[in-house]
């Protein structure tokens, strides 16, 4: 039975709508231990990036780099565009977005709906690579050369951490302390390390695990390609500023195939996540059966899957790529049928 309900807030902006995201508990252990999901897909835009976007800006207008008039632009993989998409339009600036097409079609698509610029660097390419060298180059170049205009340069941008600091107020008030993993994916290093560097002033002896694809570089290993989109940081592109290894305890890597059954399965269970959030799942339910009794363990979920449906959750495009892995989905589903049983 659901509680006493809630009045619904009247606010005069979209961005209004930013934060006080759900949690939900998606599995746990006869012992006590729970894992529960931090639902970033409830912010406008479908994704946490969106309150770094607003930091963003908010910060680049404190500095007066940015006027009344003027033009954002930003090298993206779809998440972040969609956040300064919305804040651009709502505070009249313009915002050009360089993308490749390693991205979401439906990330561009819904970029190009809120007022966006498009400036691909890899028009005549199949989408295959990721170009991320190549799109903060031109980004940084176009800033340069135009007056009032501002690269906000999302890897290197004191503030993208700034954005997340809510989340660890969140966090801390939600669970009254009582979080003992901080479990994400780490791409720009804002949204994990962002959370974990509040959530230590707020909530003490806690155990922050990042996740990054396999072929990223941040952690070490073997470089090569990789679909999952948004997160890690590929072969050729420089590690972000905001990844701050003191923050994070251990780093680990998840492969495309195990992150993108997690997500097919996790679907089955009545929730839509993203192929990054796919991985950070993964993982956080591989630890939490050896977890000690009582133990809560947070996974941050950056984005809903519902931009994934032609690619994740569509059985060609997988199968062509050679990451459909029916045997890996059913382990993934024994798993979670095994612990969410004891909720």
């Amino acid at each position: 039975m659901s509680g006493a309900l809630q009045r619904p807030a009247v606010v005069s902006r979209v961005s209004d709508l930013i934060g006080r995201t759900p949690l939900l508990e998606l599995a746990a252990t006869e012992t006590g231990s729970r894992l529960l999901l931090k639902l970033e897909m409830f912010n406008p835009t479908g994704t946490a990036k969106i309150r770094m976007a607003r930091a963003m800006i908010d910060a680049a207008e404190a500095a007066g780099e940015l006027r009344t008039g003027g033009r954002i632009i930003e090298s993206t993989s779809g998440n972040t565009g969609l956040g300064l998409s919305v804040i651009a339009a709502e505070r009249g600036y313009t915002f050009t977005a360089v993308v490749d097409h390693h991205a979401a079609a439906d990330k561009l698509r819904a970029m190009k709906a809120l007022g966006a610029e498009l400036v691909y660097v890899d028009a005549d390419d199949d989408g295959g690579e990721l170009h991320t060298a190549a799109r903060e180059e031109l980004a940084e170049d176009m800033a340069r050369d135009e007056d009032n205009a501002v690269f906000t340069e999302q890897h290197n941008n004191p503030a993208n951490a700034v954005g997340y600091f809510s989340v660890a107020h969140e966090l801390a008030a939600a669970l009254d302390g009582d979080l003992d993993v901080l479990i994400g994916a780490v791409g720009t290093g804002g949204g994990l390390c962002g959370t974990g560097r509040e959530l230590a002033k707020l909530v003490t002896g806690f155990t922050t695990i990042g996740v990054e694809p396999k072929g990223s570089i941040a952690f070490g290993g073997p470089a090569h390609d990789y679909y999952q989109s948004g997160t890690g940081t590929p072969e050729g592109a420089e590690i972000g500023a905001l990844v701050d290894f003191a923050l994070i305890d251990e780093g680990v890597k998840v492969g495309d195939v195990e992150a993108f059954a997690t997500c097919r399965s996790v679907a089955r269970t009545g929730l839509l996540i993203g192929g990054s959030a796919g991985g950070v799942v993964y993982e956080a339910l591989n630890r939490l059966p050896s977890l000690p009794p009582g133990t809560t363990m947070v996974a941050l979920i950056n984005d809903g899957g519902e931009k994934y449906l032609d690619t994740v959750f569509d059985d060609d495009w997988m199968a062509e790529r050679e990451l459909l892995a029916p045997d890996v989905e059913r382990a993934v589903d024994e798993q979670l049928t095994k612990l969410r049983g004891n909720r």
